[in-house]
């Protein structure tokens, strides 16, 4: 996977500096830090390899700790206890192994002996890889009846998840380790979706229809290199999040003869921000709470050629950022454990806590109480998160019709799950196929009286 991603140009670097290197970012999120932070500390040149040595590795990462524990009564220090368990997680594949077993154990000890933390242990990490490759039947065996182990999550998520979601639980845990697709929309204001796939074919970059403005790489590329990237045609988004602009502008309508008065709440990056304006002409607010994630909006509005008034604010206090003028359409994209994204994020089951669901429950609770009144009679609001808890979903928006006599529930996707084909007629005969997990309920405000 490292060799597909480096340049045809230029020569791969040497596997032990991209283990030492994914040593190190493997280190900074065992201590709690995300890995796409972890990954901007690595040198340009050997970061696309180590992002994949880093996801093969989390994606085995119940089942390594495992089995580092039945090979290892002590724990070893961070240095050698990160690389110790990159070698035993990319020698678990058999036919799918990135590198050859022999390559591998040469290369770990290398990276070991390059590094003054892990020296001394060289001999100790090659022992323990070596013993494992002998054993590999045995020790996977004595492992397999632990949770972890098995399906590669932490023992609360599993519960969480085969407490939520009884019948399919195995489909989404196995669907989560699984690496995503790519998938991008077309900025349809600047080319059809038709001539940018002809495009890209003729660049040898196959591609299929999906949805109403997405196409599904049927291979990866380096954004960067797919040509229209730098013009503002297309923008990476997966098939999922591309329904949210659909859903809520089908059914939004401006009242009178203005324009259409639409808030984006949570708008980081900008991708649903950027399709909503793709499709229609609107008056548009998009609010951020990070300062740094809101130039972010400004870099994909202006690479795609569009505008919209950005605010650093956070949407849950509406008296500090909101001029008293009521929105006809809102779009909560609301923060959540984004469970339904760890295909893409493999770190994510391993840096939440189990008390993250209810926290962050509360917190789409309050943003929703607090956005609810800035709404005008007969408008609409899109709730969605990346997530499959329930409480992040059906349960969050059931408790909010409870307490809300105005709220109307128009026909919703409601909950997607990755790896299950889902028949979205709620929005149109264009089926999005591949996605990633969401939850989504399409909510008009009742007018007085009715």
């Amino acid at each position: 996977m490292s060799r597909e991603a480096s340049s045809d140009t230029f020569e791969s670097p040497p596997l032990w500096q991209q283990l030492r290197a994914c040593s190190q970012a493997l280190q900074a999120v065992k201590q709690g830090s995300n890995h796409s932070l972890a990954l901007n500390k690595v040198e340009p040149r050997l970061r696309a390899g180590v992002q994949a040595l880093l996801f093969a590795v989390l994606r085995e990462w119940g089942r390594t700790q495992a089995i580092r524990q039945y090979l290892v009564n002590r724990q070893p220090p961070p240095a050698v206890d990160a690389l110790l368990c990159i070698g035993l997680a990319l020698s678990i594949p058999d036919d799918s192994a990135m590198y050859p077993a022999h390559t591998l154990v040469n290369q770990l000890v290398e990276a070991a002996k390059r590094d003054p933390a892990t020296r001394a242990q060289a001999a100790f990490i090659n022992a323990c890889v070596r013993r494992f490759g002998r054993e590999k039947a045995s020790c996977l065996q004595s492992v397999s009846n632990q949770l972890p182990a098995r399906w590669n999550h932490p023992a609360w998520w599993i519960k969480a998840v085969q407490h939520d979601h009884p019948h399919d639980w195995s489909t989404l845990l196995q669907a989560s380790l699984q690496p995503a697709p790519m998938a991008v929309r077309v900025n349809r204001r600047e080319i059809p979706r038709e001539a940018l796939q002809h495009a890209w074919q003729e660049q040898g970059v196959a591609s299929q229809a999906i949805g109403e403005d997405g196409l599904l790489l049927q291979q990866a590329r380096a954004v960067q290199a797919l040509p229209g990237f730098a013009q503002g045609w297309f923008s990476v988004q997966d098939a999922g999040a591309q329904l949210a602009a659909q859903l809520l502008l089908q059914v939004a309508k401006p009242r009178g003869a203005s324009n259409l008065r639409v808030l984006d709440a949570c708008a980081a990056p900008g991708g649903k921000t950027a399709h909503m304006l793709e499709i229609a002409d609107m008056d548009l607010l998009a609010l951020e709470i990070d300062a740094q994630r809101c130039e972010l909006i400004h870099q994909n509005l202006q690479r795609l050629g569009l505008q919209a008034s950005v605010k650093c604010a956070d949407a849950a206090l509406p008296e500090t950022w909101w001029d008293g003028r009521l929105f006809d359409a809102i779009l909560l994209d609301a923060p959540c454990t984004a469970s339904g994204i760890v295909r893409r994020h493999p770190d994510i089951p391993w840096l939440r806590r189990q008390t993250d669901i209810a926290a962050l429950a509360n917190q789409q609770k309050a943003l929703l109480n607090a956005l609810w009144p800035l709404l005008a009679p007969g408008g609409h609001l899109l709730y969605c998160t990346c997530s499959f808890f329930k409480q992040e979903g059906v349960e969050q928006i059931e408790a909010f019709r409870s307490n809300n006599t105005d709220v109307v529930l128009l026909p919703s996707p409601g909950q997607l799950i990755p790896g299950k084909a889902s028949n979205t007629r709620t929005l149109s005969d264009n089926l999005i196929g591949e996605h990633d997990g969401f939850f989504y309920a399409l909510l008009q405000r009742q007018a007085a009286g009715n």
